[in-house]
């Protein structure tokens, strides 16, 4: 069992029972909706017999079909397609306003990324998982086989919310860090002053796939309060005394709302899988909403 210093340990047992059950059902997803195995195509051995191209000095003659040669008097070459790992980045927003909410966002966040990274090494990927917030922290590079979730696991166990949201720079850290391209799923709630789309367009322009997964509070839909209240600023700690009458509240949910819309809308623009979620909503719900628009497995 895992225990950090939360009141209730956050991956034990019967947690690590629901990975085993999500990695079953995410096969049977994967194969509901057709996605191919990756592969890749290689001259010489490999697992399937693809095509054949003209010979080019340089080419090994032992990859040459001379039977081909014998019939068509023409050099050609065989080539076959092989299977490739994806690697899959998880980068989860650490930022101080992760840890808002009840359940808290971070939890699902880290549950979220927890699963995901269970069922890619099942899947024999490459996983990396970092945290986020003013910029990318120390986190694990590209491992590989199921027994590397633990590991990932106590990574997940000591994430703590705190400092500012700056994905733009959280994702400039990844890609120099990174050259291998893959599939970058950012867990977030994308509270970025300067805009999680500044990232996202980073990834884009890197080749790399991104895959939004914006988890909000149900309280930050529709706020309680009433009056006259100080608003503290989870991030910065500014502090900003408003009145809050009703024409107030209303215009603050129809703005809370565009944001949503706009994030959604400028993924759904450029083909990037996006889901949206409240923090307490069900892991399985979650996972497998992603898991059916991004096509993290092959």
């Amino acid at each position: 069992m895992l225990v950090g210093s939360e009141a209730q340990p956050l991956f034990d047992e019967r947690f690590l029972r629901k990975l085993e059950r999500l990695a079953v059902v995410a096969k049977r997803v994967i194969a509901l909706h057709g996605r191919g195995e990756r592969r890749t195509r290689h001259v010489g051995s490999g697992i399937e017999f693809a095509d054949h191209r003209d010979y080019v000095p340089g080419d090994d003659l032992r990859h040459l079909d001379w039977n081909l040669y014998g019939r068509l008097e023409r050099p050609l070459v065989r080539m076959f397609d092989e299977d490739e790992d994806l690697p899959v980045y998880l980068l989860v927003d650490t930022s101080a306003s992760m840890g808002l909410g009840s359940p808290a966002k971070l939890r699902l966040a880290r549950e979220a990324a927890a699963a995901l990274a269970y069922v890619a090494l099942t899947n024999l990927d490459r996983v990396a998982v970092y945290p986020a917030a003013e910029g990318l922290r120390t986190g694990l590079g590209l491992l590989r086989g199921k027994a590397q979730i633990h590991p990932i696991l106590n990574l997940l166990e000591a994430m703590r919310p705190a400092g500012r949201t700056d994905l733009g720079a959280a994702v400039s850290g990844l890609v120099q860090r990174h050259r291998r391209r893959g599939v970058v799923v950012v867990i977030s709630d994308f509270f970025d002053p300067q805009g999680g789309e500044q990232g996202l367009g980073r990834l884009r322009y890197g080749r790399f796939e991104p895959v939004v997964v914006q988890i909000n509070a149900p309280e930050e839909a529709a706020p309680p309060l009433r009056g006259e209240v100080t608003l503290v600023d989870a991030e910065t700690g500014e502090e900003r005394p408003v009145t809050i009458t009703s024409a107030a509240a209303e215009a603050y949910r129809e703005r809370y709302q565009a944001r949503l819309r706009g994030l959604s809308r400028f993924c759904r623009e450029r083909a990037i899988p996006c889901v949206q979620i409240a923090s307490d909503h069900g892991l399985e719900d979650l996972v497998l909403r992603v898991l059916r628009s991004s096509g993290i497995l092959g």
